[in-house]
């Protein structure tokens, strides 16, 4: 349940910017009829499985697949001695092998495909074949990465990326000083719909089609094509249903390996990872321990940060640099801070890589700082709201880069209006049910009678985060959109093309809604989302509202000014003079007005752009520099109710107030909300993958525990609207922060719970268990 606040000084038709048009992919999902990328096949298609080392560091000292070629219905197998093209792929750095051939780095890396004519077959197959290994010792300790005892795991070495930040005075010191070391588990994205992906083959072999759930369709065609030893023309991208992605469908998983097969065969090939496989597939959370120290004067005032973050990327690079570099250069928080001295390292070890999600890097910050603001306050006798409203950024402040944040910093107004969104006004438990008893689903541990009221205790906690929108560190930002005007029978209507991968995040609707506002005509269609135009970018780095509703509006924009010309020279108006009102063009000087469909009559208008952002700047030695395009801010405020005795926990509401600069879709902006707050929550006291040995224990939804409904509070939400200045909709990417400082709210509630039933827990790692509880 969520309460929306928000002010609205004008009402736009139904349909267009600022209202909440229905999604034209949400009944067929509620329906179960929607497709997705596990539902796609063909006539003569076969199944392709995957062969994964069951070793986090080995040497490989032969592939036998005899066995496997003698078994009825297997077509074809593919090792590394198959690959045609590169023979290593990465969104940064090609690291990762295509197929391991002398050495595997994790658990679950391939070793070989296989295509067979059902999955069955197929599954035998990939049994059958054998393959010898020397087993070596696992680097598994991220501290030992860094301090060159150990080789190197992988040619390019142990160490990712090394970076230091030095701002302002780096002996300055303040009259408070508090420190702490925190810990942050591997979280998985978790997204309900599987990898999958079907490859068609052109005939001849010249040339191939993928069909695929992707983050970065473009991306995913160089990586390809390069590996394929082909053209990117010649790889034809189309995006399949997308259950979910959260970042863990930036890196290519079964893409090559679908492709190899079929074009081995001349068949289509179809490939789609199990639950299990998917957590050996794509990439995770970084596991991260970030030691923090705060100086502050008396009064509560930050002068001085010092950290040392380490992130253990796992056994390749992915976005690891990335993360890295969010995490150390947002780690004051959205809060003033003259002076820093912060260093951080992103390194290789034999673990299940990790790369981006949802809130990359500046996840594991906020938990760190966020503890520490709160230490800081109990040092200064200062109320954890006081203290976090004092060092609040504004616009104009600076980072610890040296970067000013020009675009809207509304900190402390998030800080406000989240405090005044009511408490809950239920009392532990609940209300009693009508015959006198306590609904046991409302207190800590739920059915079964866990937990008695009389045990419980209610805390309170509070999260403001900081994060950046878009890449970063001089990256050549821009997005691709067509618009056409289409005359057909049935009247006008507006066609959209794009490469924007929809992976829940509601773009599909918001760009109708666009051209909906910009043109007057109501009549929207969305081509098919392919690599048959430009390149989009990813949907990550909450950019795409950002940068494809950039582009969309601006081919609209281009067509709308076609329109006015062609318009203003029948009538006799001038050009420069017409605006759309609703779904009229109107000539400001006579007064008159035009259906905006109608005046497109007959007309044959298509228009390709590019939207790019200026991109930003490198960082140096010291940190210094403007790596980022943007930013975004949140306060989290979490109630929860806590046995101490049994370590239980149960989140009763999660108030917040989000910086979203211009509410485009209101309802779309709550749903990610939710969603992102589900997320922090998940991360806050269940989720994490366990790995013991460098073998994952828990890759299944039974073991991996994920926040159901009845786990989910309700969320107030207030959407702080400032149009930001630099955005071309005047609207932020929303789809981060939720997830940022939900989690130490909702851990700070905890402390804040326990330190009134008299136990002092530091809880200085998340997920929070029972144990960490239960002193």
């Amino acid at each position: 349940m969520s309460v929306i606040d928000q002010t609205t000084t004008t009402t736009p038709r139904h349909g267009a910017l600022g209202t909440s048009p229905t999604r034209p992919d949400g009944v067929e999902k509620v329906q179960g009829t929607y497709a997705f990328s596990s539902d796609i096949s063909a006539d003569g298609c076969l199944f392709g499985v995957t062969l994964r080392s069951p070793h986090p560091y080995a040497r490989i000292l032969s592939i036998d697949l005899s066995a496997a070629w003698k078994i009825d219905g297997v077509q074809a197998i593919v090792t590394a001695d198959d690959v045609p093209g590169q023979l290593t792929y990465g969104l940064i750095s090609q690291d990762q092998p295509v197929f391991a051939s002398d050495v595997v780095r994790y658990v679950g890396e391939p070793v070989a495909a296989l295509a067979a004519d059902d999955p069955e077959v197929a599954r035998r197959g990939m049994e059958a074949i054998v393959v010898e290994y020397e087993v070596l010792t696992p680097l598994l300790d991220a501290d030992e990465a860094i301090s060159g005892m150990r080789d190197p795991i992988h040619p390019d070495g142990n160490v990712i990326r090394h970076q230091r930040i030095v701002h302002g005075d780096a002996a300055a010191t303040g009259d408070v000083v508090i420190e702490g070391t925190y810990e942050i588990g591997m979280q998985d994205q978790a997204f309900l719909g599987l990898e999958a992906a079907l490859a068609l083959p052109d005939s001849g072999g010249k040339g191939i089609e993928l069909h695929v759930a992707t983050q970065w369709l473009h991306e995913d065609r160089h990586q390809i094509a390069a590996c394929l030893g082909f053209d990117e023309e010649n790889v034809r991208l189309v995006l399949g249903g997308v259950g979910g992605a959260f970042g863990a469908r930036e890196d290519i998983s079964l893409q090559v390996h679908c492709c190899l097969l079929a074009l081995r065969v001349s068949r289509p090939v179809r490939m789609a990872y199990s639950r299990g496989e998917s957590f050996l597939g794509h990439v995770h959370r970084h596991p991260a321990s970030i030691w923090m120290r705060h100086h502050a004067t008396a009064d509560g005032e930050i002068v001085k940060i010092e950290s040392k973050m380490v992130f253990d990327g796992g056994a390749y690079a992915s976005t690891s640099s990335a993360v890295l570099i969010n995490a150390i250069t947002l780690a004051q928080g959205p809060y003033r801070c003259p002076n820093a001295v912060v260093d951080g390292w992103a390194v290789r070890t034999n673990h299940l890589p990790c790369g981006a999600m949802r809130g990359f890097g500046a996840v594991q910050a906020c938990f760190a700082y966020e503890s520490q603001m709160d230490k800081l306050a109990a040092a200064c006798g200062i109320d954890p709201f006081d203290i976090r409203l004092r060092n609040a950024m504004t616009t104009g402040d600076t980072l610890i880069t040296g970067q000013p944040v020009l675009n809207v910093a509304p900190v402390e107004e998030c800080l406000r209006a989240t405090s005044a969104l009511p408490l809950p006004d239920e009392p532990v438990g609940g209300l009693l049910l009508p015959d006198g008893s306590q609904d046991a689903m409302k207190l800590p541990g739920g059915a079964g009678r866990t937990a008695d009221a009389a045990d419980v205790v209610r805390g309170i906690g509070w999260g403001v985060s900081i994060k950046n929108l878009m890449y970063s560190e001089a990256f050549d930002d821009y997005a691709t959109a067509r618009c056409r005007l289409v005359d057909s029978p049935d009247g006008v209507h507006v066609h959209l093309k794009f490469a924007t991968s929809e992976v829940g995040q509601g773009f599909v609707t918001l760009a109708p809604q666009i051209a909906r506002t910009v043109l007057g005509i109501d009549a929207v269609v969305i081509d098919p989302i392919d690599t048959q135009v430009g390149s989009a970018g990813s949907t990550s780095a909450s950019r795409q509202t950002w940068m494809s509703g950039g582009a969309v509006n601006k081919a609209c924009g281009v067509v709308r000014d076609l329109v006015f010309e062609q318009v203003a020279a029948a009538n006799g108006w001038d050009a420069t003079g017409l605006f759309i009102d609703g779904t009229d063009i109107v000539d400001p000087t006579s007064g008159s007005r035009l259906d905006a469909a109608a005046a497109c009559s007959g007309l044959n208008i298509d228009e390709t752009v590019e939207y790019r952002h200026p991109p930003t700047t490198e960082i140096d030695e010291n940190g210094q520099g403007n790596p980022h395009t943007a930013f975004a801010f949140v306060a989290h405020r979490a109630v929860v109710d806590v046995d101490p005795d049994l370590g239980l926990v149960k989140v009763v509401q999660i108030a917040t107030a989000q910086d979203v600069g211009r509410a485009l879709n209101p309802l779309s902006v709550v749903g990610q909300i939710e969603g992102g707050i589900a997320q922090g929550l998940g991360l806050a006291v269940m989720e994490e993958i366990i790995q013991v040995d460098g073998v994952i224990r828990n890759g299944n939804f039974t073991d991996y525990l994920l926040p159901t409904f009845l786990d989910m509070p309700p969320v107030l939400a207030t959407l702080i609207e400032q149009p930001d200045p630099l955005a071309p909709l005047g609207a932020k990417g929303v789809g981060e922060p939720p997830c940022i400082s939900s989690t130490p709210a909702v851990v700070a509630a905890i402390r804040d719970a326990l330190a009134q039933a008299g136990v002092d827990a530091a809880l200085d790692r998340v997920p929070v268990r029972p144990a960490d509880i239960c002193l």
